[in-house]
């Protein structure tokens, strides 16, 4: 009894559980935390707040005030419990052996077996339940009757009198069942937008995964060419080390030569000296002049070789520099092959020209207004537009483009079917041309008629294009220092490409080389 008196004085009164992180109201009634918060969610907007237990009014939601003590008392009530799923519940009238009950009995507050359920009432007020130990949980905590009614103001499931007498009088009620199944809607609503977001991340993620797949297979193709590429040159400047390295080498051993012969020549003048020294300190005239070969001992000329030693100069650092260099070059050739990259200069074709715009000779520069008097053919623009004579049907190209001398104009890269008159000629005025644009102060791109607004602007008078054509995408950047990326669209191209410009005003040039990667 005991226990059963200590359950009830740690039961919240809207849950009808033991207390979980219990608060409590200035009033001194305590809830669980998620069920007054729940209840105070629901008096929102009614003008007012109350205690679900003493109906204390509030003009503001109360704050809640933690009660540590009530929840390590909940928390040690609960450990002193048995498991509920070990021990089972058993017959209450069978007091002289353990029998499984089948049935509780919210009326009789008993559990029973399935002989003592079949002598049991069968009056309507004695409501039979799956079995539980916690019958109570199952009564109104202020007038110990079953509950039956749910109060969708309170949130909070009341018996009778609650409804007839007690602090929900007045308040929309429902059955127990109807509560329970508009719940239950509504948590199924809620599950489907779960079930269809949960489905939906894992399309992305399974997208993104596929993704991913490819780009670390592109990753390994790539990081696999670089490595061989370095590995080569590597290889190939270790090779040209060694190469200038012994033209050096060659170079110094003359001189090691010439000093070894200069040594065995300053041996020969020492014993010449010598000998002559012998013969000059000798009183006998006659042994001075029976010597032979004295034309021999005299002969102190120096010869071709030791004139080498100063005459032949310094070492040849031009011809060093010259095999470096050349070596270099060969292995820049190398490497430039090795990743693609061939020059390859756009020139403006003057044949697609508009009429107002003047070709340079070099075919790099577009200017605006200049009449030229061209025959109108059907490639020709309507518009202040040109194309390139190049096109590109596959690889990896860039070229770049000076526009400081304009203040409108538009650069991208277009399909040759492209319209060359009326309102979708223009650069990103249709599906078929990919453009950069500057109009005054305004800087964007645009792709059939939809514009993407630059607010940082381009913060350099050049601007680079670069095409991926079997990925798809067409980029733009600004040549600042650092670069900076501007855009980048992605389509599947059908056509082969070619540069664009327009220019609203002044002038704008090719810059450079335009170059495959």
């Amino acid at each position: 009894m005991a226990s059963a008196d200590l359950r009830e004085e740690l039961e919240c009164p809207v849950c009808l559980g033991i207390y979980t992180d219990p608060v409590n109201l200035r009033c001194g009634h305590n809830f669980c935390r998620v069920c007054i918060d729940r209840v105070l969610d629901s008096q929102e907007g009614s003008g007012g707040y109350s205690c679900p237990e003493c109906r204390d009014n509030y003009k503001e939601r109360p704050g809640l005030q933690r009660n540590i003590a009530l929840r390590n008392i909940a928390k040690r009530f609960l450990s002193t419990q048995p498991d509920q799923k070990k021990a089972g519940v058993n017959c209450t009238y069978c007091i002289h052996s353990s029998v499984p009950a089948v049935r509780s009995c919210l009326h009789c507050d008993a559990s029973m077996c399935d002989n003592h359920l079949t002598v049991h009432s069968k009056a309507p007020e004695h409501v039979l339940c799956a079995p539980t130990t916690f019958l109570e949980t199952r009564k109104c905590s202020v007038h110990k009757e079953i509950l039956k009614y749910y109060c969708t103001e309170d949130a909070a499931c009341v018996c009778v009198s609650c409804y007839v007498i007690g602090g929900h009088v007045g308040h929309k009620m429902m059955s127990l069942d109807e509560a329970s199944k508009e719940k239950k809607k509504k948590l199924r609503n809620v599950l489907q937008k779960l079930m269809a977001e949960t489905q939906e991340a894992e399309k992305r993620v399974q997208s993104l995964e596929e993704r991913r797949r490819k780009a670390c297979e592109k990753a390994d193709c790539e990081a696999d060419r670089v490595t061989a590429l370095f590995r080569d040159l590597r290889r190939r400047l270790e090779d040209l080390e060694k190469r200038v390295l012994n033209d050096i080498t060659r170079q110094v051993q003359p001189y090691d030569d010439i000093i070894k012969q200069l040594e065995i020549k300053k041996e020969e003048l020492t014993r010449k000296m010598c000998h002559i020294e012998e013969l000059c300190n000798m009183t006998d005239p006659l042994t001075v002049l029976q010597e032979s070969h004295t034309s021999d001992l005299c002969d102190t000329e120096v010869d071709r070789h030791d004139k080498q030693l100063y005459d032949g100069g310094d070492l040849d650092v031009a011809r060093i520099s010259h095999t470096l260099h050349t070596g270099l070059a060969d292995i820049m050739s190398g490497v430039t092959a090795g990743i693609a990259v061939q020059p390859a200069d756009i020139l403006l074709d003057v044949n697609t020209a508009y009429n107002y715009l003047h070709i340079s000779d070099d075919r790099k520069t577009a200017s605006f207004p200049s009449w030229q008097d061209r025959p109108e053919t059907p490639e020709r623009f309507q518009c202040r537009q040109v194309l390139s004579s190049q096109s590109f049907s596959s690889g990896q190209h860039y070229w770049e483009v000076d526009v400081g001398g304009s203040d409108r104009w538009r650069v991208g890269m277009c399909y040759p079917s492209i319209a060359r008159r009326g309102g979708q000629s223009g650069i990103g005025d249709n599906n078929k041309s990919w453009g950069l644009y500057r109009e005054g102060n305004q800087f964007s791109v645009v792709h059939d008629r939809k514009v993407i607004g630059l607010p940082d602007g381009i913060p350099s008078d050049r601007v680079r294009i670069d095409l991926h054509y079997e990925a798809g995408q067409i980029s733009f950047y600004a040549l600042c220092d650092p670069i900076r990326p501007l855009h980048t669209f992605k389509a599947t191209f059908t056509e082969p490409l070619h540069a664009v410009l327009c220019v609203g005003g002044g002038c704008i040039k090719i810059s450079g080389e335009t170059r495959g990667k």
